[in-house]
Order: C-alpha cells, then sequence, then structure tokens
C-alpha cells in the first residue's frame, strides 16, 4: 500500500506472474482503510483506559483518537465491508477493510482495562463491539451530569493544594461535563457563541468560590469587582502569580529568620562564656587570703 493506492502483481491480492493489470485504486469514499505508517496493533489512543465506570469520558476520547486516524467510520458503521463474489479472490478492498477491522479492534483493547477482556467478545465487526459496550456500560447521560454537578459543587482548593492542582481537579470535571452539553440549534452560531460566553462566566466564578480564603481572599474580591468578569485563563494566570510571590515571600522570610536565629545563638553562647569568666574572677578577688603561720 503506498500513497493511498494498493499494489498488486496482476493475479490477484496476492501477486502473481502477469504485468497487464493496473493497480486498483482505493476511492475517497474508502480512505478509511488506508494505513499509515506510523499505524500498529500496539498504539494507544488515548490515555484514558475503560474501567466498566467511565464510559462516556472514555467513549469520546475513544472517538476523537479515531476520527484522528480516519477509522471513525469502522465505530460508526458507515463504511462497510464490501461485497465478495462467489467464486472470485478476495478483492483488495475487501483485504484492506478487513486488515483495518482488525487494527481498530486491536486498538480497542489497548484502552480497555485487562480485567474486562473476558467480559467483551471481540469478534465481529467493530460496529457490533463498540455497540455491545454502549448497551452495557452507557448509564445515561442525567444520572452522570447530576454526579459531576455535586463533585464540581463541593470542589474546593484543599490545604497545601496548589493552584495547579486545584484547577486541574476543576477542568477534569468541566471537560466531561462538557461532553453531554447541547447547543441549540442556530444557522447563525449565535446560540454557541452565547452559551460558551456564559460557561467561561460560570468557570470563573467557580474557581473563585473554591479558592483558599485566607490565601486569596484579596485576589478574590478585586476580580469579582470587575463589571466585565475577566476570563478564566487570565484569572488563572493572576492567581497562579500571587502563589508564585507568596512562596518567594515566605521562602525570604525563613531565611531572614533562620539568620537571625543563628546570630543570635552566636551571640548567647560568647556572651554566656564571658560571664562565667568574669563571675569567677570577681569570686577570686573578693575570696580573703589564706591566713599566714
Amino acid at each position: 500500500m503506498t500513497n493511498g493506492q494498493l499494489i498488486t502483481g496482476g493475479e490477484g491480492p496476492t501477486g502473481g506472474s502477469g504485468n497487464n493489470k493496473r493497480p486498483e485504486q482505493i476511492s475517497p469514499s474508502s480512505s478509511s482503510c488506508i494505513f499509515h505508517p506510523s499505524d500498529n496493533p500496539s498504539l494507544s489512543l488515548t490515555q484514558i483506559k475503560f474501567d466498566g465506570e467511565n464510559y462516556e469520558l472514555w467513549a469520546d476520547a475513544v472517538k476523537n483518537g479515531l476520527d484522528a486516524k480516519n477509522k471513525l467510520a469502522f465505530v460508526e458503521g458507515t463504511i462497510k465491508k464490501p461485497d465478495a463474489v462467489p467464486g472470485e479472490e478476495e478483492s483488495l478492498k475487501s483485504v484492506a477493510w478487513r486488515q483495518c477491522n482488525t487494527m481498530v479492534k486491536a486498538w480497542l483493547r489497548n484502552v480497555i482495562e485487562i480485567r474486562l477482556h473476558p467480559s467483551i467478545s471481540f469478534t465481529g465487526t467493530v460496529n457490533e463491539i463498540w455497540q455491545e459496550l454502549k448497551d452495557r456500560f452507557s448509564s445515561g447521560n442525567a444520572p452522570r451530569v447530576h454526579q459531576l454537578k455535586s463533585e464540581l459543587n463541593d470542589c474546593k482548593q484543599g490545604k497545601n493544594q496548589s493552584i495547579v492542582e486545584y484547577f486541574t481537579q476543576l477542568k477534569t470535571i468541566w471537560d466531561e461535563l462538557s461532553t453531554y452539553s447541547r447547543v441549540p440549534q442556530c444557522t447563525c452560531g449565535a446560540a454557541a457563541e452565547l452559551l460558551k460566553e456564559r460557561e467561561e462566566e460560570e468557570k470563573v466564578h467557580q474557581f473563585l468560590m473554591g479558592l483558599d480564603t485566607n490565601l486569596y481572599r484579596n485576589i478574590r474580591s478585586n476580580l469579582i469587582m470587575e463589571d466585565d468578569i475577566t476570563s478564566l485563563s487570565h484569572a488563572y494566570a493572576l492567581v497562579l502569580r500571587e502563589e508564585r510571590h507568596r512562596a518567594v515571600t515566605k521562602t525570604k522570610e525563613e531565611n531572614h529568620e533562620a539568620a537571625m536565629a543563628a546570630k543570635t545563638a552566636g551571640g548567647i553562647g560568647q556572651g554566656g562564656n564571658g560571664i562565667g569568666s568574669n563571675t569567677g574572677q570577681e569570686r577570686r578577688e573578693q575570696e580573703p587570703p589564706p591566713p599566714h603561720c
């Protein structure tokens, strides 16, 4: 297979001695059957592995990876295996489809936890396997959305938790919630843009409300007081800058305190020796001389 072209020796898919037949071309409509040089059975489509509980998040990540590989049609079932003609050898297009179907099944195995493999049948087409997973593990959107919003409501910056860790925790919930978002149909795109602005403003408030009040009360008040609420990225950058400033200030104070403590300890040690010597000398001077015989 070279440059979107399946090459045959002339007699059939396995080659032969004839040189009169032209190479069979894969039409643009079936380009999903073309492999990239980097494609191999051990490839991982996503870092998210299906554990039996995270189907919606996992399915969205897998479809995104398959779309990037131009293999999403196998999951959706929109590309069918070419019909075999009785009495004729398997066509090159049929071979290509079968190989790609097998490859995508291997990719699915790689992103499903091994303990679940015995309960999942990997026979048949990718579309059949995908539909089985959906029927068994998709629990519907409403319960999961409610669970995620509850987690979002309870998400607060923990003690000794950095801004990066806290924001990552929030963003993980936001990203999964976005997979359930329904954008109103609008030909001009205004609805999608309005929804995006509202979600951005809501995320800013959620991010600020969860911050450690003792550390970020002032900067939170300043951002909330703005008439035009700032973007999430800008709010995150300002809070992160404040965290770094606090870290630098704390380090300087700790170094200063350590230096003062060392200086004080040195002074006390020297003073103690001096006082002890002077006291002994004064005591010897005050003692009466020994009696003469």
